[in-house]
């Protein structure tokens, strides 16, 4: 599990990357790095990092479920997620 200040940081990012997505793309487009620049530096969507849905895990990610391995290996084992079948992990 996640600390839950490490999961308020990521909610706290995503907010700021909305935020300011439309005055980051307006001055991309006229190419004012200058101003770029002093936007806050959790703005940039690359400073983002994906985290498991269910427990916070950073590590692992597996993008098209949104959970990580170890608690997508335990949902396909419970046939939760539908079309997987346990082959030979």
């Amino acid at each position: 599990m996640a600390k839950e200040s490490m999961k308020a940081r990521e909610v706290k990012r995503k907010k700021i990357v909305a935020r300011y997505a439309e005055k980051r793309a307006a001055l991309k487009k006229e190419g004012n790095y200058l101003a770029l620049q002093k936007l806050p530096r959790d703005a940039s969507p690359v400073r983002m990092h994906n985290r498991c849905n269910l427990t916070g895990r950073p590590r692992g990610y597996m993008r098209q479920f949104g959970v990580s391995r170890i608690v997508f290996r335990e949902m396909a084992s419970n046939g939760l997620i539908p079309g997987v079948t346990k082959a030979s992990w």
